[in-house]
């Protein structure tokens, strides 16, 4: 697996929860890369826990495409912030929330 040079703060976590209200963002791998085959997703933001197939569905596709990826918390602090069950991947599709989101995120060692 690649590793993201970015990660996702408390900020960026909160970003998410309005984009979700607003309906501007897309849960999970299937639907992300749903999104990506379209060009409707800006960011992606995946889980630090993420599965091998998931980078490889998801991390491959956005990668082809030019979109970044940041690397968020695990797969069930994700879910709980947004909605419940684990989330291994969540797309963002408006593009001043993902510019939001990427001048708040952190530079990784």
């Amino acid at each position: 697996m690649e590793h993201h040079r970015l990660k996702l703060n408390r900020k960026g976590l909160n970003l998410l929860g309005l984009g979700l209200k607003a309906g501007t963002i897309v849960l999970g791998s299937a639907r992300v890369r749903e999104m990506l085959k379209r060009d409707k997703i800006q960011l992606v933001v995946i889980a630090n826990d993420l599965s091998r197939r998931t980078d490889e569905k998801v991390g491959r596709l956005a990668r082809g495409k030019g979109v970044r990826i940041i690397e968020g918390p695990s797969s069930v602090d994700l879910g709980q912030r947004l909605g419940g069950n684990p989330i291994q991947a969540v797309g963002v599709i408006d593009c001043d929330l993902a510019s939001g989101i990427v001048a708040d995120a952190v530079e990784r060692c």
